[in-house]
């Protein structure tokens, strides 16, 4: 794996970690690690229109069918950590290895199995082997620049997810449009040709840390399905978790890293903001319905377009962000998506909310790219996978709780 180095451009200014060679050989191109990442995206969205079809195939209800939404937002907040972890531990080859396996055994079962719960269990199985390639490829970007294709491709993809899965099982079938995130497997080969000998691990592996920090996740992810038993685990799992890192501070989940305010601020900062874009992703169809008198198929169109915009503009965001101080680049990132919520909560003209929307993917895919850098900033080199894992699991939860906000506001 390239290895970083850091520089200090100023004391405020954002701390870039430009990829470095390593005998001889130069970073990986950043398009190899956008096909590495991005199609989990689309993957992620593509049952969003064909979930009626979907359950009728199975056999099962509507609101049942939607659990393999939900079983891959959990299994790819979760795995994420998990394979960031087993990226510091054993390096890039095996980890890229293990997720591509996944993802295609996930993407098998998916194709085949005809019932729910081994459905389920393959689109965890795609999940968590997105997951990794995530991982992977936001570990081996190395600058705010390079990390803004990663995530304005992210956010692209993703808009743009839905309405490829309608496409491709009106053409062919629902089970092939759940398969799109297998296209990562073709940069997998290209990738691991950058590996290198991972420094050897130190110490034991904190599988209890491990643990906990998964069932943590797994609480957060049910909240918005089962509050009370959702909350009670969370507690209960954050509790122990914390006992866990007092004895254990070195171990999976780090205490130096809890303690830095930049490691901190940077992910509770990306929580807010993703949770809020997709909030506004759910619910903006229906305000264009109620509000604006917009047809399903005038608001898909404008969302589309405006999901589309606000995560190229994004891109332009990280590559200036390296001539802008942190605190520059916060402001503007929760300006534009404090502003964004604003609009969406009174605007009544369709424009003003599709602009709500462009300005919420601006601010959460921006986060996404520059934040994370911040966040990886805070940690020393061997654990910067591991800092780029839990920031972007706050990212992912954003995501979970996102459309059950959408649904007590606007949708139900």
């Amino acid at each position: 794996m390239s290895t970083t180095v850091t520089t200090k451009t100023s004391t405020n200014a954002t701390t870039r970690t430009a990829p470095a060679t390593t005998a001889g050989r130069p970073p990986v191109p950043v398009f190899w690690l956008a096909l590495l990442a991005t199609p989990v995206a689309a993957g992620a969205n593509a049952p969003v229109l064909i979930l009626p079809d979907m359950a009728r195939s199975l056999g099962v209800a509507t609101s049942t069918a939607t659990w393999l939404v939900a079983s891959f937002a959990g299994s790819m907040a979760v795995g994420i950590p998990l394979l960031a972890g087993l990226l510091r531990r054993r390096g890039l080859r095996p980890t890229l290895r293990l997720s591509g396996a996944l993802l295609l055994l996930g993407t098998l079962l998916v194709a085949a199995s005809p019932w729910l719960p081994l459905t389920l269990l393959g689109r965890a199985a795609q999940a968590a082997g997105g997951a990794g390639l995530v991982a992977a490829a936001m570990s081996l970007a190395g600058s705010a620049r390079r990390m803004g294709v990663i995530s304005a491709g992210f956010g692209m993809l993703g808009a743009a997810g839905p309405l490829l899965g309608a496409q491709l099982a009106q053409a062919a079938s629902w089970r092939l449009s759940l398969s799109v995130s297998v296209v990562s497997i073709l940069a997998v080969p290209v990738v691991s040709r950058y590996a290198t000998a991972p420094a050897p691990a130190q110490g034991r592996f904190d599988a209890r840390g491990a643990a906990l920090l998964t069932v943590l996740a797994t609480a957060l992810v049910l909240l918005p399905h089962s509050p009370a038993a959702g909350l009670g685990s969370a507690a209960v799992a954050a509790a122990a978790l914390a006992l866990h890192v007092r004895r254990r501070p070195d171990g999976f989940v780090p205490l130096a890293l809890l303690r830095k305010p930049v490691f901190l601020g940077s992910a509770l900062l990306a929580l807010v903001l993703s949770g809020s874009y997709f909030t506004l992703l759910f619910a903006v169809p229906r305000l264009l319905s109620d509000r604006a008198g917009w047809d399903r198929g005038a608001a898909g169109a404008g969302q589309l377009i405006a999901l589309l915009t606000g995560s190229a503009l994004s891109w332009v965001l990280a590559a200036a962000s390296a001539r802008m101080g942190r605190t520059a680049v916060r402001t503007v990132l929760l300006g534009i998506g404090t502003l964004a919520a604003l609009t969406a909560a009174f605007a009544g003209w369709g424009p003003l909310l599709l602009t709500a929307t462009l300005g919420a993917v601006f601010a959460a895919t921006g986060a996404n790219a520059v934040l994370s850098m911040h966040a990886a900033s805070a940690a020393p080199e061997a654990q910067r996978p591991t800092a780029i894992g839990l920031f972007t699991l706050c990212y992912q939860l954003g995501g979970a709780f996102g459309p059950a906000v959408a649904t007590a506001l606007v949708l139900a």
